[in-house]
């Protein structure tokens, strides 16, 4: 029977996955399961999503270096298997309930947990999103302290604290992103996958690839662009995250949306009005696309008549305030929001 602390604690980790600020919450969150559950230690680890090893988001009496080290031969060992084969999480306490190798006489307890004062602990596999994030382990200097009834704790737990451990929690919330997104999280290190969003299909284009690098190097907050991706044309817009807590890094994410260019333009409109926006002349959009000076006219007119603009400095303005364009890297300072000012 859970106690009022118990369902208080409980409810107060809930609440944390709530805030922005994962490093702290997840502190708090170990807090909370203090007051909840006895441990002498205690190590939260996320699964890094680039590199698949075991990252500690925040432990008490465990360093990160050691729990890491820790994760990264334990899960080298069938024990492992059996705490992300079980729903209910795994105690030392158990051996004497498990008919196969008891966890007691393995190598493990007896060179990693024994000797560090160690004689029970409790092994939970976080979940979000239903896909394996991360791990929880509290350990205990008392023997048999944790029987059934806290492994049933610890198990409604673990539903939240798989939540706080997911690098991605709040990398692309429901409510910035339209419901037929497609998005990922482009690190320096790798591409990140979001749960339940197709990935986004420009990042296939080693051009918008290059696009994202200098996104990222101009150090702006976001940027909107049209985008060819297969035979549609999309909605991109780009946007610096933090990624973590584990493993904390700045990425960036993209997300697109399938459309139709708008007001009904051209792609080499597109090219031409993008050009424009940077206030580029005529003569230079000319040698810059390899077309006529009169052509480029003829394109700028155009532009006005299907956008209802008055002036070139109107359409320009258009373009930048709903990301009417296909810029290059070398463009970027033109559009790119939030950018630091340059000298």
């Amino acid at each position: 029977m859970l106690g009022h602390r118990q369902i208080a604690a409980a409810a107060r980790i809930g609440m944390l996955t709530r805030e922005r600020d994962t490093v702290t919450a997840c502190a708090e969150a170990l807090d909370e399961l203090g007051r909840a559950l006895p441990f002498d230690a205690v190590t939260l680890l996320a699964i890094d999503p680039v590199s698949r090893s075991h990252v500690q988001v925040a432990g008490v009496g465990y360093t990160a270096e050691t729990s890491q080290a820790l994760a990264t031969e334990f899960v080298a060992t069938p024990w492992y298997a059996n705490v992300v084969g079980q729903d209910l999480p795994r105690s030392i306490s158990e051996d004497a309930e498990d008919p196969g190798e008891r966890f007691r006489q393995g190598w493990f307890y007896a060179e990693r947990v024994r000797p560090a004062g160690f004689r029970d602990g409790l092994t939970g596999a976080l979940r979000h999103s239903g896909r394996l994030v991360g791990l929880v382990h509290l350990s205990t200097e008392g023997a048999d302290v944790y029987d059934t009834e806290a492994r049933r704790l610890l198990a409604l737990l673990l539903p939240a604290l798989g939540a706080l451990a997911d690098p991605t929690l709040h990398a692309g919330d429901p409510g910035e992103l339209p419901a037929r997104a497609r998005a990922s999280l482009v690190a320096a290190d790798g591409v990140i996958s979001l749960p339940g969003r197709e990935a986004a299909g420009a990042l296939e284009d080693e051009d918008f690839r290059r696009l994202v690098a200098a996104f990222d190097a101009s150090g702006g907050h976001r940027l909107r662009v049209l985008w060819p991706v297969a035979a549609d044309w999309c909605r991109v817009v780009l946007r610096r995250r933090t990624v973590g807590p584990a493993a904390a890094r700045t990425a960036v994410l993209v997300t697109e949306v399938p459309g139709e260019l708008p007001y009904g333009v051209s792609p080499r409109e597109l090219e031409v009005l993008t050009r424009a926006a940077t206030g580029q002349t005529n003569q230079a959009i000319a040698q810059a696309l390899y077309l006529s000076p009169r052509t480029v006219h003829s394109h700028i007119e155009h532009l006005l008549r299907k956008t209802g603009c008055a002036s070139r400095a109107e359409a320009t303005a258009l373009a930048v305030r709903d990301g009417v364009l296909r810029p290059a890297p070398e463009h970027l300072e033109h559009f790119v929001e939030g950018a630091p000012a340059t000298r």
